[in-house]
């Protein structure tokens, strides 16, 4: 019973607010650097979304982007939505990572990806 009282967090109180023991900072911030840095590129290869041939958000026609989607969706194994649903939310976790470093020419061939998307699975 001793030992367990000794290993929990020694946690101080400072005008109401809690504050966790240095040594518990430096730890957690040392492991956010290293794994944080490409943790999309992680969710990309491990997470249940879909299996994608490389290189997919890279070519500059929006019909094969969606094509290669599409295919990629139907013919996984590890998605748990339907394929469309699938298709359409790595593409979105695509554009919404690259965010600001996204160029505006890219964002346009993407969107149309969207669109076409729609229009391979006849969601219109």
């Amino acid at each position: 019973m001793a030992r367990t009282a000794a290993k929990k967090t020694v946690k101080k109180k400072t005008a109401g607010k809690t504050k966790t023991s240095s040594a518990r900072r430096k730890t957690a911030h040392r492991g956010a650097k290293r794994g944080g840095r490409r943790w999309s590129k992680r969710v990309t290869e491990t997470s249940d979304a879909l299996d994608l041939k490389g290189g997919v958000f890279t070519l500059r026609d929006p019909k094969k982007i969606a094509a290669s989607l599409k295919r990629s969706a139907e013919d996984s194994k590890r998605r748990k939505a339907n394929p469309y649903r699938s298709a359409l939310s790595m593409l979105t976790f695509y554009i919404n990572r690259a965010g600001k470093n996204l160029s505006a020419s890219r964002r346009k061939v993407l969107d149309r990806a969207k669109d076409e998307l729609r229009v391979q699975f006849a969601k219109r």
